[in-house]
């Protein structure tokens, strides 16, 4: 039998052995960032329909070479949807695609049926409509890939976009707004690519443990892009995207920047921060004033959370994958920007107050990883079940969980794990009422992930939409992909 010690040996060992490193060091300043296309749909009072096609296209990402991705209504990546509160929106999907996929409104409150997950596969050739009234306020939510044992690959080949939600509460602050003026999408993902210039997706057994971590990152599919900008006061509306790398951002000068909203939507003010932390599928939106007309880089810089000395297998295991610590991520070119003196808001909007007095069920939730070299071989197989939860790996015909339609709970979500996971909740926005430290930044806000650290327990609570299905789950998961894919994920009917 091997020991314990020995079988984090062999994996430390084998997960610094040296790969091409295709992410150049410095920045690059001849690319130039790229907007996805802005689309708002054919709009009939307040019914609005969207024609998205999932599609295969050619991109050329690196220097003198093409490479094979995904896309929705493009090569890469998807186009970004726009609607208002109160609209009704018909989304047509047509899969163009040789693979069975799906749509998920990730961050949506919306029917079940609606969802996108994996309980609405779309066939080869085949079409999908999902339709829904938007009863959330104004919100950057994204859409993606939720197919069963899928999502990773998908994703990670170009399956998502941002779906921006906005309303006239939010209109009234006079915060940037214009599309690719002030206002710009910030989708961060990252890579790793074979010689011919192809896709590298799951090279090896460490990754399907951990997550698909690449080398090189990518903003809007450009890698190191330069965004230039006139207006003295920008809106990033940041997405990591990833499938499992969780960013710590700030800029190159340490220039301070406003957090204004959350996943679920705006704060209840403006937090000023000199940092950020997102994990996978997690959203902020933070304003930038660049009224001092210089050239900041938005940079991840990874902070190990704990000594060396105190680190577990798994975290040992993380850094060691993790082979560059820093990336710059885009620069901002404000050179043409002219002097001004920028106001922010005092007061952003006011949030419904949630009480823990009123929640009608407690449920607990444990993230378990199977450990040892049950682990390691189960991810060499390609095994389902290495990841669950409450002692389950995901099956499509068990429900997990029933809830109450309209109920107000609080939701326990106990890591037992070595590394930390993103856990998400489809059809809800919820708060984040305890967790080990403070809360700070878009934490304060509605959220529908939260990040749970190795051995910590985080509680959230919960108000459930008035929406009921007794036959259609919704999911909740890890989102680190190759987790979710792995069986790290549970379904819940509301009824």
């Amino acid at each position: 039998m091997i020991s314990r010690r020995k079988f984090v040996q062999s994996i430390l060992a084998f997960a610094l052995l040296p790969k091409q490193l295709l992410h150049a060091k410095g920045f690059l300043s001849s690319n130039t960032f790229r907007l996805p296309k802005l689309e708002y749909g054919k709009r009939v009072d307040k019914n609005v329909c969207f024609d998205l096609n999932l599609q295969t296209g050619m991109s050329q990402i690196l220097p003198n070479v093409l490479t094979r991705t995904l896309g929705i209504n493009q090569d890469f990546l998807g186009v970004t949807l726009r609607a208002d509160k109160g609209d009704r929106v018909h989304i047509k999907v047509n899969n163009h695609l040789n693979i069975t996929s799906t749509l998920h409104w990730h961050g949506a409150k919306l029917p079940a049926k609606a969802d996108g997950g994996p309980h609405q596969p779309i066939n080869p050739g085949e079409h999908w409509l999902s339709e829904f009234e938007i009863i959330q306020p104004a919100s950057t939510l994204w859409y993606h890939s939720h197919q069963m044992h899928e999502t990773g690959s998908q994703v990670y080949h170009g399956l998502s976009g941002l779906f921006i939600i906005d309303d006239d509460q939010s209109n009234a602050l006079n915060l940037p707004s214009e599309y690719g003026v002030d206002d710009f999408p910030v989708i961060i993902q990252d890579k790793d690519f074979n010689q011919d210039g192809s896709l590298k997706y799951l090279d090896d057994f460490r990754e399907k443990l951990m997550g698909k971590k690449g080398e090189t990152i990518l903003v809007n599919g450009i890698v190191n892009p330069v965004l230039e900008v006139l207006k003295p006061l920008i809106r990033l509306r940041i997405l990591n995207g990833s499938n499992a790398r969780i960013y710590h951002l700030n800029f190159d000068d340490k220039r301070i920047f406003h957090i204004i909203a959350s996943d679920g939507g705006l704060l209840e003010k403006p937090i000023m921060a000199h940092s950020i932390k997102l994990a996978p599928a997690e959203r902020c939106e933070i304003l930038v004033d660049v009224s001092d007309g210089k050239m900041p880089i938005l940079q991840h810089n990874m902070h190990m959370e704990k000594s060396a000395n105190r680190m577990t297998g798994m975290m040992m295991m993380q850094q060691a994958q993790g082979k560059q610590q820093a990336f710059d991520i885009f620069q901002i070119n404000a050179q043409k920007v002219q002097p001004a003196n920028v106001k922010l808001p005092q007061t952003l909007i006011e949030h419904k107050a949630l009480s823990i007095d009123s929640i009608s069920r407690k449920r607990k939730f444990k993230l378990q990883m199977r450990m040892g070299p049950q682990l390691m071989f189960g991810a060499m197989s390609g095994s389902t079940d290495l990841l669950k939860i409450n002692g389950k790996s995901m099956d499509i015909n068990r429900i997990d969980e029933v809830v109450k339609v309209g109920a107000t709970e609080l939701w326990e979500i106990e890591n037992t794990s070595m590394m930390p996971h993103p856990f998400h909740i489809h059809n809800v926005q919820f708060k984040i009422v305890s967790r080990r430290g403070k809360l700070e930044g878009h934490e304060l806000g509605f959220k529908d992930v939260v990040l749970v650290n190795p051995h910590e327990t985080v509680q959230v609570l919960i108000e459930f939409p008035k929406f009921s299905d007794a036959k259609t789950p919704y999911m909740y998961h890890c989102h680190i992909l190759e987790h979710e894919d792995r069986g790290m994920m549970g379904q819940f009917v509301v009824v």
